[in-house]
């Protein structure tokens, strides 16, 4: 995927605005939990005068303001309270162990937690057919889908203080189409994506040349879909949501 023609859709441009438009003022310090090129490092540190920048291998990018370490998410190597805020954008679609990462995510804060996630995401649509291992991949990596009731759930006990929603989306399938469609190969799935098989790390290209019968499925369920987007209602396609640490000791003076 190209990411800077990605990033100059009108759609990944008005997600980016709202996450900066939700950023907690007069702050310091804040973690940027997978940084990759640095894209929103970089516009943190417009915000905060200190920025860490996180991904699994350390992130190949220097920008004054930003120091760029390798570190996992479910595994942070920082002091309880080392930032101020705490920026997770994109990223806990991606991880297996989802929990621990919003324990650890709550535990390196010191103030507020600024979560942006897939909203209600149905990851059949677009996914992939590995040519490694032959096994089924979600779209763009995303294992995880999220609602708010989940996202309040991972990170119980910290008032919210800011929500929004971001972009629209009536993409939508059903478990006839999928099954169709894998049995087709998944020959229209996100094959631009950089992640790789999250099965056997493959790397994710569309099949080659299909036969009658796969080219019967992939067209019957294509049609499905068709049908499904006429009746499906929009929703968001992403989600924001800031969760507040600082604000709990002022909610239990308040409640004695």
């Amino acid at each position: 995927m190209n990411l800077e023609n990605y990033r100059a859709s009108a759609r990944e441009k008005e997600r980016t605005s709202d996450l900066v438009r939700i950023l907690p003022k007069g702050r310091r310090s804040v973690l940027d939990i997978g940084a990759r090129d640095g894209h929103f490092s970089r516009l943190l540190a417009e915000h905060f005068p200190v920025v860490t920048a996180l991904d699994l291998t350390r992130p190949q990018f220097e920008w004054p303001g930003i120091l760029a370490i390798a570190g996992n998410a479910v595994s942070l190597p920082f002091a309880d309270n080392s930032f101020d805020c705490v920026f997770c954008a994109e990223v806990l679609e991606h991880i297996p162990d989802v929990d621990a990462a919003a324990r650890e995510a709550i535990r390196v804060a010191k103030h507020e937690v600024i979560i942006g996630v897939p909203f209600r995401q149905d990851i059949r649509v677009g996914r992939t057919t590995c040519p490694g291992c032959g096994k089924r991949n979600p779209p763009w990596g995303h294992i995880n889908t999220f609602t708010e009731q989940r996202l309040l759930g991972l990170f119980s006990g910290l008032p919210v203080v800011s929500r929004s929603f971001a972009g629209s989306s009536k993409a939508v399938t059903d478990p006839l189409s999928t099954f169709l469609m894998d049995l087709a190969g998944n020959p229209w799935g996100t094959y631009n994506q950089e992640e790789p098989c999250i099965h056997c790390g493959a790397v994710l290209t569309p099949p080659g040349s299909r036969g009658f019968g796969r080219k019967v499925c992939s067209a019957i369920a294509a049609r499905i879909n068709q049908a499904h987007q006429l009746f499906a209602g929009a929703r968001p396609n992403w989600i924001h949501l800031v969760f507040s640490k600082s604000e709990i000791p002022a909610r239990r003076a308040a409640a004695r």
